[in-house]
């Protein structure tokens, strides 16, 4: 087999298994707050710890790899998100574990950062549009088939089983990686950047930490304006030590060029609409409709299955129709049917998310492959990495800022909501109760009150959560759709270094 069709297939392999690992975990969380007496703020650290790291250092992971190479870097991504997921599988406590995930980012940021500089290093022409189509349907199938893994995993084996299951993937994935992969890197990149890393990467850490735990402590705490005002200051002085270097990390005149800002609004605007929303519509699902977890993923599949097969067709497309009507189009899809979920009632069943599912999952297929290859294409090849960093940056802080955004909103609804239905007595915790509904925490609380009060205030508790899912709904989709707007109008031909089916090097996730 030639060597073009190894990367492929180890690319794909690695990012299976990083993408698989993220929708896993969410469908565990029960299990191991129950096995190792973890609180809540607990579990939302298994979720976030690995966030926070792996937004951090993506940029980081992009550079580093075209000056020390891309394949060297990928490799120990690999070793570390293996070894981590060995960690998080034996952790005695949520300490551990919550370390060990924020180890899993870090291997993850190399892994995400890299990937599709390989492929754009050996494929070119038509193949190129192949490998884009078969790695965008590689992130479908992953989330496709997340839920109903960790689903039955957890189940039948325990929650340790998901972590495990990376071992043999990361095993054959490195082994692939050091025999069958060709190592290049930017012949004309200075020294690292360190003073840049430094600063990029801390202004990040505390701008996503901020994003990630605004809600809990209080938009206006010390520690979160703290955070904020350190962010800014670090990434104000990152701006000013890039125009000073001759070979700076990123590569601010990248701004320049209109198709470098369309493809990094489109990647924010997907993740901080639909893909944020996946965390509020899975807690709906879960918690107000009453399905497991398996359930819960088995519904998820009219979405997921159908972004997997048209990122297959996207792909090819990729070909024959410019960049900016895919990106346009389907961005498009993406904010018509996230409007097309809104307008539940506190008696709808989940076949009422269906078109919206349907509409959304044509869009998030339709983007994925030429956001990769804009991202890339409109660099020149050995600066491959730095572009798929930044790309993939967009994406997960686009993912943490929509998930902080409308958790305010969504809480501050139900809140408004349930202190005017209430009684008196518990109208006066209504704001204490809204952040325990947004976190899932329904259930729990009406098992917590007399049985002749359940059936009421679960019914006040449901209409609530709807009413403020409707809303948060809607204004994702005004995200999508003026994100749609700005990638049809911003991403030009002209822009790509070389034509995007043909442009000789990589991109940006």
């Amino acid at each position: 087999m030639e060597r073009k069709w190894w990367t492929l297939i180890v690319v794909c392999l690695s990012i299976f298994m990083l993408l698989l690992d993220i929708t896993i975990v969410n469908v565990a969380l029960p299990d191991i707050a129950r096995d190792l007496g973890s609180s809540f703020s607990d579990l939302q650290w298994v979720v976030d710890a690995y966030a926070l790291t792996l937004a951090a250092l993506l940029l980081t992971a992009g550079s580093l790899a075209d000056r020390l190479g891309r394949r060297r870097v990928f490799a120990i991504g690999l070793v570390l998100f293996t070894l981590a997921s060995l960690l998080c599988a034996l952790a005695p406590t949520s300490f551990v574990l919550n370390l060990a995930r924020a180890a899993q980012g870090i291997g993850g940021a190399a892994l995400f950062a890299v990937s599709l500089a390989l492929l754009a290093q050996e494929f070119e022409g038509r193949e190129r549009a192949t490998a884009f189509a078969f790695w965008g349907a590689t992130t479908g199938a992953a989330v496709a088939v997340g839920p109903l893994v960790g689903g039955a995993l957890t189940s039948a084996l325990g929650w340790p089983s998901i972590f495990l299951l990376n071992l043999p993937i990361g095993a054959i994935g490195l082994w692939i990686t050091l025999t069958r992969v060709r190592e290049t890197r930017d012949p004309q990149a200075g020294r690292i950047d360190w003073l840049g890393t430094v600063l990029f990467s801390g202004g990040l850490f505390a701008l996503v930490f901020a994003l990630i735990r605004g809600n809990a402590e209080g938009w206006g705490s010390a520690l979160i304006v703290g955070l904020i005002a350190g962010a800014v200051a670090a990434l104000a002085a990152f701006v000013v030590v890039e125009l000073r270097q001759a070979n700076p990390m990123f590569d601010l005149a990248l701004f320049r060029k209109p198709a470098f800002c369309g493809a990094s609004i489109a990647a924010f605007a997907l993740s901080a609409s639909m893909f944020a929303m996946f965390l509020y519509l899975t807690i709906y699902i879960q918690t107000i409709l009453g399905y497991g977890p398996f359930q819960a993923g088995v519904r998820f599949l009219p979405i997921t299955l159908l972004s997997f097969f048209v990122a297959a067709a996207s792909g090819r497309m990729t070909e024959h129709v410019p960049a900016r009507v895919l990106l346009g189009g389907g961005l498009l899809l993406v904010g018509i049917g996230l409007l097309l979920m809104s307008g539940l009632s506190a008696d709808s069943q989940w076949t009422a998310l269906l078109p919206g599912f349907i509409c959304a999952g044509a869009g998030i297929g339709l983007v994925n492959p030429p956001l990769a290859s804009t991202a890339i294409g409109v660099v020149p090849p050995q600066r491959s990495g730095m572009a798929s960093g930044i790309n993939s940056t967009f994406r997960q802080v686009g993912i943490a800022t929509g998930i902080a955004a409308w958790g305010a909103i969504f809480e501050s609804h139900v809140s408004g909501r349930l202190a005017a239905t209430l009684p008196d007595a518990f109208a006066r915790r209504a704001g204490e109760l809204a952040t325990a509904i947004s976190a899932g925490g329904a259930p729990r609380i009406v098992d917590r009150v007399p049985a002749a009060a359940r059936a009421r205030l679960s019914g006040v508790i449901d209409g609530a959560f709807v009413d403020g899912l409707n809303h948060i709904l809607v204004l994702a989709g005004v995200v999508a759709l003026v994100g749609a707007v700005l990638a049809a109008v911003l991403v030009r031909q002209r822009d790509f270094a070389a034509p995007p089916q043909a442009a000789s090097e990589p991109a940006a996730a």
